[in-house]
């Protein structure tokens, strides 16, 4: 990028490039070069932005948690239609089809990267952790309508279809489950 040029919504053009990293080369491939490479502009823009890549990535980590509401007002909005395992199974594939496995394992990989978020996250991996809240909230709306058990413990369910979700998508390089294997797994759980 040539000196003088400004840049637009610099942030999200990091962030756009490393996801973009992050699927196709993962966890290891992401330093600072490849995103501003990846990003088309200077290495220094990066660092004009942030204290240093540690901190972007945890700004990326949390902005990438924090996208998940507008997934989580669309299961909300499927409360009480079609059905429930269909509902969180497409919520689950449309998850852990995104960049959320790789941002797992990046958060897995980076032993700074998780002290950072700490500061602000106190437990979990944000992705997964922001996954079974949105879960759990579905759930605790089906509940209400008649539609799974009144005595289901939505936070408990919530928790085990993420993480049983994340085991069924894990292998970023692999096969993905086939959308009758992730509604299987999300009957077994339910019941």
């Amino acid at each position: 990028m040539p000196t003088g040029v400004a840049l637009r919504d610099v942030r999200e053009q990091l962030f756009d490039a490393a996801d973009r990293i992050l699927l196709t080369a993962g966890p290891e491939a992401l330093t600072s070069r490849a995103v501003t490479t990846e990003a088309g502009c200077a290495k220094g823009v990066l660092h004009r932005h942030f204290a240093d890549f540690d901190a972007f990535l945890a700004d990326y980590v949390l902005d990438r948690a924090h996208r998940m509401d507008a997934q989580a007002a669309r299961l909300a909005e499927a409360a009480g239609t079609g059905t429930v395992v269909a509902n969180v199974a497409d919520a689950l594939t449309d998850l852990f089809e995104s960049v959320a496995v790789a941002i797992v394992a990046l958060v897995t990989f980076r032993d700074e990267l998780r002290a950072r978020l700490r500061a602000t996250w106190p437990a979990g991996v944000p992705v997964l952790t922001e996954g079974a809240r949105m879960i759990a909230s579905y759930l605790e709306d089906e509940r209400a309508r008649g539609r799974i058990r009144a005595d289901a413990d939505a936070d408990t369910l919530g928790a085990m279809l993420i993480g049983t979700g994340h085991l069924l998508f894990a292998d970023r390089t692999g096969v993905r489950p086939s959308a009758e294997a992730v509604r299987d797994m999300v009957t077994k759980v339910l019941r």
